[in-house]
């Protein structure tokens, strides 16, 4: 599958799936407390879908069980809610997608659980700046290779690593289209940016070392030493000047 470039009314229906995922987050944030079963966010992201005419992006994707991905401190992606519930000082990485009008929108954030460590709102600062990095790099007339340079470089020049094995990806009609888009590597490579791609930019941040295991549920993943991880992500569109973020508020 080539890299899709998508038309001005594609890109406005993006727009309204993005709105979606956003407003959910928004909810979804606010309902972050000490005491918080997972399984109710995953509750709370079903209706807020369904009242907004949407459904998930990952519900039944490849047999994910869940609306929403919770992941809680070592873990990254793929948490599945359930039993667990969210304890003082924990940080916790909420990915929501929603499919609206035929197109997807894809967003995460990673927020803290009541006070949390310094290390913690140091790991979350970097992450969600290195995602702000990524984007500024997203040009038209740009390289792919530029929003990896540029998200690698504001990670690891603060001390902290870049996951290698998770990656994001081109989205619209498929929640994971071309081109894949690793958050490391050198800059000036890879296809040329385009007005009217749409991009899901998502770094993946841990405290220790980049490497990661899979649980034995076979989905979510985490650190493979136990240390701290954080994941933010935007769904974009390029334009002809500064990429334009789907995925948030009016």
């Amino acid at each position: 599958m080539g890299i899709i470039i998508k038309s001005p009314p594609e890109i406005d229906i993006m727009r309204q799936a993005g709105r979606i995922v956003a407003a959910i987050l928004d909810v979804l944030k606010k309902r972050i407390e000490p005491g918080i079963i997972t399984e109710e966010l995953d509750a709370i992201t079903a209706r807020e879908l369904s009242r907004h005419g949407a459904i998930s992006s990952f519900k039944g994707y490849r047999g994910f069980p869940a609306n929403l991905c919770v992941s809680i401190n070592d873990e990254l992606v793929h948490g599945i809610p359930g039993k667990r519930v969210l304890e003082e000082g924990d940080i916790v990485s909420l990915d929501c997608g929603a499919v609206f009008q035929g197109f997807h929108g894809d967003a995460a954030l990673t927020v803290g659980v009541g006070r949390i460590s310094s290390q913690a709102e140091v790991l979350l600062k970097v992450t969600e700046g290195a995602l702000g990095a990524g984007i500024a790099a997203a040009r038209s007339g740009a390289r792919l290779g530029d929003i990896s340079a540029a998200i690698q470089s504001f990670v690891e020049s603060r001390g902290l690593s870049v996951v290698r094995e998770y990656v994001g990806h081109g989205i619209g009609r498929q929640m994971h289209e071309d081109p894949q888009i690793p958050n490391f590597g050198p800059p000036g490579q890879g296809p040329l940016l385009q007005k009217g791609m749409t991009l899901a930019l998502e770094p993946m941040v841990n405290a220790g070392g980049w490497r990661t295991k899979v649980s034995s549920t076979g989905w979510t993943v985490t650190t493979a030493n136990g240390s701290l991880s954080a994941h933010f992500e935007q769904t974009i569109a390029i334009t002809d000047g500064e990429a334009e973020i789907l995925t948030k508020l009016d």
